[in-house]
């Protein structure tokens, strides 16, 4: 398969897959919401780069043994799932705030780090992972493939994740959507923590098999 067609099918495959709801959908969207348009891109940028961990495992094989280990897919469930609980119940605690929006763009500008490192977490301990990118790569990916190739196909997809949550970031931190959910942000809040509790129990309560 040659570079062209590769990027054809691995963008008819990844936008529907990052398209689909998930934990980094919610994720991009209590922080977006939580702390407006800057947090939510910098999540969306770590869970782009998150991306990059799945790939370079994928690149050696590494998918393959760990899709069919079952002791490697419940540690990572684990950690996974707890992470998204992690994650939720701090959802859950949200209380009212009177100056909300100062608030934010003090969070904004002092961890800009930490937001990345959330989302990059949240993609990089996804425990569906490991079987999504063996079930892709072993259509795209061949033995004598060169390295230039694999990276191309890496960072499109890595861009293609990026794309797809800027534009969610875009549509929630409209004005007309933001004084909508201004008034009740924690309960939002609360509701998207749920959720994330919710995605994290169901993960690690999944078979492997």
């Amino acid at each position: 398969m040659d570079l062209f067609q590769g990027l054809l099918l691995i963008s008819s495959i990844h936008i529907l897959a990052a398209a689909s709801p998930g934990p980094d959908f919610v994720l991009v969207s209590q922080q977006t919401l939580t702390n407006g348009r800057r947090s939510g891109f910098l999540c969306s940028l770590g869970i782009a780069l998150g991306l990059s961990i799945h790939i370079l495992y994928s690149s050696f094989g590494l998918a393959a043994i760990i899709a069919n280990s079952a002791a490697a897919l419940w540690v990572i469930k684990l950690l996974g799932g707890g992470y998204l609980i992690y994650l939720g119940i701090k959802g859950l605690r949200a209380r009212p705030s009177v100056n909300s929006e100062p608030i934010a763009k003090t969070i904004e500008r002092n961890s800009a780090a930490k937001t990345v490192g959330i989302g990059f977490l949240c993609n990089a301990l996804n425990p569906k992972a490991p079987i999504y990118f063996v079930s892709l790569f072993t259509v795209v990916l061949s033995p004598d493939m060169p390295l230039y190739q694999i990276a191309i196909y890496g960072v499109w997809m890595m861009l293609i994740q990026l794309g797809w949550f800027s534009m969610v970031v875009i549509l929630l931190s409209n004005p007309s959507v933001s004084r909508r959910f201004n008034a009740v942000g924690h309960w939002i809040d609360r509701v998207l923590g749920g959720a994330m509790v919710a995605i994290g129990l169901k993960v690690i309560a999944t078979r492997t098999n």
